[in-house]
């Protein structure tokens, strides 16, 4: 008998020492920050934005119009940011698209039309806060890429609209606060 008690008292002093442990690293990492903040990654002096509507290079037809909503969508979905009138914003977010390039990928032996097509953007963002004047994010040259299958009825504007939301994730990815 006294051995099984010799047993039990060294598992609990080993439960003992790692629930210590425990407490100890959580109360660190809760101390200490690590650079995590209950407010979220958002800049906390912005309340309001204005999305300009966004300008365009290319003679594609309503990729100006597809990335202005996705980016609306986004603001709205994943931020705490609510959108604003121009005049009532304290940012303000532009964007271009200036380029669009498509790729042709593995082309069909018999009838040969490619099987895989990839449709690469390029856009240029600004974010500006219209109370200080200050440029809070400046990206001359943003790519974006997606693929798509023509054989499986994938469309050019199908592949221009999911391209356009991955945009529009990216370019909300900037608007987090510098750390």
């Amino acid at each position: 008998m006294p051995e099984h008690y010799s047993r039990r008292a060294v598992r609990n002093q080993a439960h003992r020492r790692g629930a210590a442990a425990l407490l100890l690293c959580t109360a660190t990492v809760l101390l200490g920050g690590c650079g995590y903040r209950a407010g979220g990654p958002f800049r906390a002096d912005v309340k309001t934005v204005y999305v300009d509507m966004v300008g365009s290079r290319e003679f594609r037809r309503d990729l100006e119009f597809t990335l202005t909503e996705a980016l609306k969508k986004r603001i709205a979905t994943d931020t705490p940011y609510k959108l604003a009138s121009r005049d009532k914003a304290d940012t303000i977010l532009q964007a271009e698209v200036l380029e669009e390039r498509q790729s042709a990928y593995a082309e069909d032996y018999e009838s040969r039309q490619p099987r895989q097509k990839t449709a690469t953007f390029t856009v240029k963002v600004r974010w500006k806060d219209v109370r200080s004047g200050r440029v809070l994010v400046e990206q001359p040259a943003l790519l974006q890429s997606v693929d798509y299958i023509p054989p499986a009825g994938e469309t050019e504007r199908f592949a221009q609209e999911r391209a356009m939301d991955k945009m529009a994730a990216r370019i909300v990815a900037l608007l987090y606060e510098d750390f």
